[in-house]
């Protein structure tokens, strides 16, 4: 699925990986401020980063040559394949909100109706 997703960010029509990258601040901030509901998945991407670089798992690695590197590999696939998939979908997020604000205040507002003082 993630390998999908990684495969799928270079598709035309689809976010650049620059503009991908440029949105994980924003995104970070946006689910810290709880405006966005990516805390899940982003802590599944921030446990996978932690296990990239532990110096534990370089030690496994060195111990157990070929499995630690194709596990690594796994790991390190599913994570760019999250990220891309999941900065797509931030993306999609801001838009969508975005647009909505625009409709929102494109609205026409209607001035308060008079109620003569007869009927009140």
């Amino acid at each position: 699925m993630a390998l999908v997703a990684l495969l799928r960010a270079f598709k035309p029509g689809t976010p650049g990986l620059g503009r991908r990258l440029a949105a994980v601040p924003r995104m970070l901030a946006a689910t810290l401020r709880g405006d966005y509901d990516g805390r899940p998945r982003l802590a599944m991407m921030a446990v996978a980063a932690v296990y990239l670089f532990s110096p534990l798992e370089f030690i496994a690695d060195v111990v157990f040559l070929i499995v630690g590197v194709v596990g690594n590999a796994g790991v390190a696939t599913w994570l760019a394949g999250a990220l891309m998939d999941e900065t797509e979908r931030f993306l999609e997020w801001e838009r969508q909100r975005h647009t909505n604000s625009q409709a929102f205040t494109a609205m026409p507002v209607m001035p308060p109706r008079r109620v003569p003082p007869e009927m009140r």
